[in-house]
């Protein structure tokens, strides 16, 4: 036997997630996508309705021979196209304003964590994290030392547009 008061706690619940995401979307998909998105991709996602609407299409194309990630990624795409579509959007990822792990309401969207760059796992996303509470970063190298990450973190953040202006050193050359 279902208990009744459980019953009752679950459409309570529901009332809420509904409320919230009819007047405080924004907080009800950052919410969303910080605790059910595992399968979160900031290459596809973040780059408007278009990109999402292709992979949802490839996805479909694919039908029985897609691969569980991308089943369970079809999911967050459709909830991701319905954000689009009430105007709400993804900021870029950003080394000093992204959380590690959370995505975050902003006034002019959402901004996604540093783990949501494909390939970049949240414990060096954590390690960057700590790392920035001691002040900007001087370069690349400095990063990676503070940080205790490798070079191919590196790579993930300079693809995603992280570190943009950031000099690769920390010595100045004479004749460069």
């Amino acid at each position: 036997m279902f208990p009744k008061a459980h019953a009752a706690a679950y459409v309570t619940m529901a009332f809420r997630i509904a409320w919230f995401k009819v007047h405080i979307p924004k907080a009800y998909y950052t919410a969303f996508f910080t605790i059910r998105a595992d399968e979160f991709d900031a290459d596809i996602m973040c780059h408007g309705e278009e990109r999402v609407k292709n992979k949802m299409k490839e996805i479909e194309l694919a039908g029985n021979s897609a691969t569980t990630k991308d089943k369970n990624m079809y999911a967050i795409l459709e909830l991701v196209l319905e954000m689009y579509e009430r105007g709400i959007n993804f900021l870029p990822i950003d080394l000093y304003h992204s959380h590690a792990t959370k995505f975050l309401v902003e006034d002019e969207g959402i901004r996604p964590p540093l783990n949501s760059i494909p390939g970049l796992g949240s414990v060096a996303a954590i390690g960057i994290d700590e790392a920035k509470k001691d002040g900007k970063f001087m370069s690349i190298d400095d990063m990676k030392i503070r940080s205790k990450i490798g070079k191919s973190v590196i790579e993930l953040l300079e693809k995603a547009g992280c570190l943009k202006g950031m000099s690769q050193s920390n010595q100045m050359s004479l004749f460069g």
